[in-house]
């Protein structure tokens, strides 16, 4: 059985900007362990989006290697790419990126409708998934109707629809207000993390660390440390850890 959801080695990731390029990732090196709730933390504009958007296949890096589930993503290409991407990885952002014509029920099929499961069933699933988020009688409300707590939950079910092995979400609580992101965080452990299962939670939100198994902490584009230590988080956000 493979033991790391995804492994990072020598990650680095450039941007185009005036003519030259931008680095916002250089030479990150990091694991991401089955079984667990990894928060990835750090302040705004340090790399944290870009590092799970590569997780993610949602970007190929510069220079590095991005091991998912025993597989170098940045290496798979085409309809490769997205197949693996569709069977094995969900992603949470941080606005929620719903479709607005389209009911909950809608919303949370929509990765299964892209692979080709009959609409009928895909409806089905989607229902049930709504359902353990907490979100029975609202299935066919349009996102315009839902708070912002339900539209993450509905984010959240869309992007545990497939069974993804590996959830990525970006700054899953940032729009909410501090209970909706402690039951948000609360839903995740609930129904996303097991054995064989792993969350990567994106935040700057030091309300929510208890909620974590392990940190990876980042600034200016590298992991600076990797803690495993639940009580030492909160103390290593305010610099008391070196």
């Amino acid at each position: 059985m493979i033991e790391l959801a995804a492994r990072c080695r020598g990650l680095v990731k450039d941007f185009p900007s005036g003519g030259g390029f931008q680095r916002v990732l250089d030479g990150v090196d990091c694991e991401v362990p089955l079984g667990a709730l990894t928060l990835l933390a750090g302040p705004s504009g340090c790399g944290k989006t870009t590092l799970v958007s590569l997780m993610a296949g949602l970007l190929d890096p510069t220079a590095g290697e991005v091991m998912v589930l025993g597989t170098d993503i940045g290496a798979l290409r085409g309809k490769a790419k997205v197949c693996f991407r569709g069977l094995n990885i969900g992603f949470v952002f941080q606005q929620y990126n719903l479709l607005p014509a389209l009911s909950a029920r809608e919303n949370a099929a929509v990765p299964l409708v892209i692979n080709r499961m009959p609409r009928g069933r895909a409806l089905e699933k989607a229902t049930e998934l709504l359902g353990r988020v907490g979100l029975a009688g609202k299935e066919d409300s349009l996102p315009k109707n839902l708070s912002g707590g339900q539209q993450q939950r509905v984010a959240i079910a869309r992007a545990l629809v497939h069974s993804p092995r590996l959830l990525l979400c970006d700054e899953p609580t940032a729009a909410l207000d501090a209970a909706s992101g402690r039951t948000v965080m609360d839903l995740l452990r609930e129904v996303a993390v097991a054995r064989d299962r792993a969350v990567v939670v994106v935040t700057h939100d030091p309300r929510i660390y208890d909620r974590g198994d392990r940190m990876i902490r980042m600034a200016d584009g590298r992991v600076t440390a990797t803690i495993e230590d639940k009580g030492a988080f909160a103390a290593h956000e305010q610099g008391e850890i070196a």
